[in-house]
């Protein structure tokens, strides 16, 4: 029986030298680029006859894109307006990747702590660049919480520049960590289906149990998949408020 992590493993399909440098392209790689290329044609197909009554796949993009629309105006307001591409595209990205990694034999590049992580880096620094750019030397008292007695400035922003910190860290582990433990339970309870089954005579009844707790955990998952794809995107919104509003 293989271990329910292994389907983790990252697998190199071939080397590029490029300019010098050794660069694999993994099956991690792979189901990116298929996640850009799957949510790139699914809207263009949905959008391409922009009929004035919509059907299933235009009215499911529209959705998508107010839902996503709603999402920047109510957590970060007019001013978020210049950002929407790329929180919609961040949101995107991160659905179709999470239910990609559904489909059996698939791999999940959000069940990897480096991808998660990666893109957590790059909207901490880029949030922090748009509050340098916009507020200047004025952003540092972000760290400063308002109405704050003297005595204990220095405590609180030793904890509020501790938290700013932390925020990409808790933002690539909170997506990481909820793809990983559900994928492992679904090749958990898929390994005892076939193990109870293989034992043959009476414990082949017993293997029902088993599939259908998988049939309830695949629903599960779609449900996270979603949410966490919800969660990493207002998340980001969050943080663009605070670094175009400060406090």
């Amino acid at each position: 029986m293989h271990s329910p992590v292994e389907q983790f493993a990252i697998k190199v399909l071939f080397a590029l030298n490029l300019f010098g440098f050794d660069i694999q392209f993994t099956n991690s790689s792979l189901f990116m680029v298929l996640a850009v290329l799957v949510s790139s044609a699914f809207l263009y197909f949905a959008m391409a006859p922009a009929a004035t009554v919509p059907g299933r796949m235009q009215g499911l993009a529209e959705m998508l894109y107010e839902f996503v629309s709603v999402m920047v105006r109510s957590n970060v307001g007019s001013e978020g307006r210049p950002y929407f591409p790329f929180v919609f595209t961040l949101f995107v990205f991160v659905l179709f990747s999470n239910l990609l990694g559904l489909i059996p034999y698939s791999y999940t590049t959000t069940s990897q702590i480096i991808v998660t992580f990666a893109m957590a880096m790059f909207i901490f620094i880029g949030v922090t660049l748009i509050a340098l750019f916009k507020h200047g030397l004025h952003f540092f008292s972000f760290f400063v919480p308002a109405g704050a007695p003297k005595v204990l400035i220095p405590f609180l922003v030793l904890i509020e520049v501790i938290s700013y910190f932390v925020r990409p860290v808790s933002l690539s582990v909170r997506l990481f960590a909820n793809m990983l433990a559900g994928h492992t339970m679904l090749k958990v309870f898929g390994g005892l289906a076939v193990m109870i089954a293989s034992a043959g005579g009476v414990f082949v009844a017993g293997s029902i149990l088993p599939l259908v707790a998988i049939v309830g955990l695949t629903g599960l998952e779609i449900l996270v998949a979603v949410l966490q794809a919800y969660v990493f995107t207002i998340l980001t919104c969050m943080y663009l408020n605070d670094a175009l509003h400060l406090h």
